[in-house]
């Protein structure tokens, strides 16, 4: 389950609440006699003082309980009695270790009490000298059966280590590296060895990058299903992995230096299997749309701060990709996608459930379209766009009969824009509207009176920046984490078009994040297609 838990300690080292709590679940210390009226209850037997009544449980049983457990619960549980410790040990599924140099010894320990470990994370801060070649290959040797494998910081681990973790891995299926140092040989090891992968996620990946050997070149990868590169230098190396990966569904490419339109023109006629991408922060022109465009089974794209991406690119889009459902498009305030791609869309896209527009301005002519055509839209975000006014909003209120989750920020509208929701969009579940300065908090209250089923959200802050970084669609999931010397293991811009503007988002890729995101990430926590972390 992805839970905390610390290597057990001598009862010395227990501070009184633990000691006290873990003799509540002893039950030779403590008789737990439950006083029954006969009128009361139709039970009539005898408790017996000191016996362990868990005994007559199966492990499996028990096992199954402990899942239900918190983490400080399941730890002080598996402290009671041996068969707990045990069954405890072997029902631990998924680990978390600080992955200093020094948890090394423990190691032969750790994993023969936890022996049935398929899923591991190994993290490192930047300040720590991290677990080297020899661990993982023990890790390796002692976790044969692993699925699923996160490296973070793990900057002692080469190409060596991680050749011949794939040697003895052969079942992994996913893996996820970040701030290593390995490179292409690692990959190419992990590609050969490992014939089951299907999730790949690689972000600053030091050893990746220029006259970096080819990554996945003649290694066709059948099971390969889902690719996330992140600020890789030389992302591009990746290629051949992409185009030869033929059951791939999902692609996200984020501040990834280079030039990309190569990359994605090498699909040829398009990959059918693919159904998701995401392009954030890259230089990608038209061209690179257009290539994607051949993937005729698309349903999810992302267009993050691409700023030579115009109208033309979104026009390929919508006239190949029929089966599009969710649209995301940060503009950057470049202007450079606008009414043209939208009415494309709204006429080639029936299928839109999801759609959100940040930094770019649409009018009354393309949201008519949307609103009129698109009949399955369910979800709309509107950020940061200058002309999207009343107007525009009582286009939204009037057409929009399917809509259940409406996101305003950073608009010009007023509250007369959003009275017309009193009457308006007849399935609107929720409404959130931040940074609108026309919308006073009297006509927030006054449309939840109006229609009581209705969550009203609203905010008139500061106007800031727009991103859709924030778009999130998994859940973070945290582990605690404890020192190598306990032997702790955790269980799991502004609108224009001028050159020097479009200078400016060229090579603003890399800059400092200032990200204020204004997202359906909780709201759409569950529909996420890609996967969570490990």
């Amino acid at each position: 389950m992805g839970q905390s838990y610390s290597f057990p300690e001598s009862p010395a080292e227990h501070s009184p609440r633990e000691i006290s709590t873990s003799r509540r679940f002893s039950f030779k210390q403590v008789a737990i006699v439950s006083s029954l009226n006969d009128e009361d209850s139709e039970f009539h037997g005898e408790v017996t003082q000191g016996r362990d009544y868990t005994s007559d449980l199966p492990d499996e049983l028990l096992a199954s309980i402990f899942h239900f457990l918190g983490a400080g619960d399941r730890k002080r549980s598996s402290l009671v009695c041996r068969r707990w410790l045990r069954v405890d040990g072997q029902s631990r599924h998924r680990l978390s270790f600080n992955a200093q140099a020094g948890l090394l010894p423990f190691l032969p320990a750790l994993f023969a009490r936890f022996d049935s470990v398929t899923k591991l994370a190994l993290r490192c801060d930047r300040k720590s000298i991290s677990l080297d070649d020899d661990a993982l290959v023990l890790i390796s040797i002692r976790c044969r059966n692993l699925t699923r494998l996160k490296l973070r910081g793990c900057r002692e681990i080469t190409d060596l280590g991680m050749t011949a973790f794939a040697q003895n891995c052969k079942g992994l299926k996913k893996l996820s590296c970040g701030s290593c140092l390995f490179g292409a040989k690692a990959m190419n090891a992990v590609f050969e060895h490992c014939p089951a992968l299907e999730e790949l996620s690689v972000k600053r990946l030091r050893g990746v990058h220029d006259g970096s050997e080819p990554i996945g070149d003649k290694i066709a990868s059948s099971s390969l299903k889902s690719i996330t590169l992140r600020e890789i230098l030389n992302g591009q190396c990746f290629g051949p992995l992409i185009v030869g990966s033929k059951n791939l569904k999902t692609l996200k490419l984020i501040r990834c230096l280079g030039d990309w339109d190569t990359v994605l023109e090498k699909l040829e006629n398009g990959n059918r299997s693919l159904i998701e991408v995401h392009l954030e922060r890259l230089q990608v022109t038209d061209l690179g749309l257009s290539a994607i465009s051949k993937c005729s089974n698309l349903e999810v794209l992302h267009i993050v701060k691409a700023p030579e991406c115009s109208n033309f690119g979104l026009i390929c889009v919508a006239e190949n990709c029929k089966m599009l459902r969710k649209l995301h498009i940060d503009g950057w305030r470049t202007n450079r996608i606008g009414d043209e791609g939208l009415i494309a869309i709204a006429k080639e896209c029936p299928n839109i459930q999801e759609l959100v527009l940040i930094g770019v301005n649409p009018t009354s002519s393309s949201l008519t379209a949307i609103a009129s055509n698109c009949q399955k839209l369910e979800r709309l975000a509107l950020c940061g766009s200058g002309s999207f006014g009343d107007a525009e909003f009582a286009c939204i209120a009037e057409k929009c009969v399917a809509l259940k989750k409406l996101c305003i920020k950073g608009c010009p509208i007023s509250d007369v824009g959003l009275e017309m929701l009193a009457w308006g969009c007849p399935s609107l579940a929720k409404i959130k509207v931040k940074k609108c300065r026309g919308v006073s908090g009297e006509v927030a209250e006054w449309l939840r009176e109006r229609r009581g089923s209705l969550t009203v959200n609203w905010d008139a802050g500061e106007i800031g920046s727009m991103d859709a970084s924030g778009y999130a669609g998994g859940a973070v999931q945290s582990a605690v984490e404890f020192p190598v010397d306990h032997v702790a293991v955790a269980i799991a811009p502004a609108s224009s078009n001028t050159p020097m503007a479009l200078f400016r988002t060229k090579f603003g890729f890399f800059s400092g994040r200032s990200f204020v995101p204004c997202t359906f990430g909780r709201w759409s926590v569950n529909q996420s297609s890609s996967s969570a972390n490990l």
